[in-house]
């Protein structure tokens, strides 16, 4: 459903993704990892369709998301990780427009708007200005519109970002219900439990490279993980063992 394939991006000499590729299949929520600078971000601003690839290529549900950019993007929802909205509008007014943009007719956007804030727990703060919205609300705002026009690849930045335990229990129920109706989920995080928790599959990237790839599982048999966490293994791939030394010196 997302397949990136030999994706590449450069400024000037430096390379900020080089050579980067994986596949998620639908169904399937897939952890994209990597210290800060590693090339997370970028990458996924490219599968969104936000920035240019220097090589290399990226389709969403068959579609080339530079050749045939509107496809791509009409099958993908998108979550940044600092939501922008329209604070001047209400929840509903901005869902409204954001249905718009997606061609949704009318009076099927308005069950749908209904059905969406209602999975969110926004129902109650449908009329409100998203001004009056908590970060929190904000993301989960964010969130109704990525999934709004039933899409069949999402991808995530930093989903986590901002929510209370109950909120972050509840995005984890539904990205699990999601993938369940066969929606493919590409999630870049630094939570690192978050990932072991709900990923069926991970990618480790380091200075714009995949370093391992696999399920939780066989990236712990990776990297010789034997108490079965993933922060261990992340810090030993990634180069973050010294982080234990500093610890004991403080």
């Amino acid at each position: 459903m997302i397949q990136v394939e030999s994706l590449t991006k450069r400024y000037g000499r430096f390379t900020a993704v080089d050579g980067v590729s994986l596949e998620v299949a639908a169904g399937e929520i897939h952890g994209f990892l990597g210290p800060n600078g590693a090339g997370k971000t970028t990458t996924i601003r490219i599968v969104a369709g936000l920035l240019k690839p220097t090589s290399g290529q990226v389709r969403i549900d068959g579609h080339d998301v530079v050749a045939a950019a509107l496809a791509a993007k009409a099958a993908l929802g998108f979550i940044p990780d600092r939501p922008f909205l329209y604070e001047k509008l209400t929840a509903r007014e901005f869902l409204r427009f954001h249905g718009g943009l997606f061609g949704m007719d009318a009076a099927g956007l308005e069950r749908r708007i209904d059905e969406i804030l209602a999975v969110f727990e926004l129902t109650e703060w449908a009329g409100e200005l998203v001004e009056s919205f908590s970060h929190g609300m904000k993301q989960r705002l964010t969130m109704c519109a990525a999934f709004l026009h039933h899409p069949k690849a999402v991808v995530v930045d930093e989903p986590m970002v901002g929510l209370d335990p109950r909120g972050a229990r509840l995005i984890k129920d539904i990205f699990r219900a999601m993938s369940r109706r066969g929606v493919a989920i590409l999630m870049s995080t630094h939570t690192l439990e978050v990932a072991q928790e709900v990923c069926d599959r991970i990618s480790i990237i380091q200075q714009g490279r995949i370093i391992a790839s696999g399920s939780v599982a066989e990236v712990l048999q990776l990297a010789g993980g034997d108490d079965g966490q993933l922060t261990p293994v992340f810090l030993k791939l990634t180069g973050g063992s010294g982080l234990q030394e500093i610890d004991g010196a403080l």
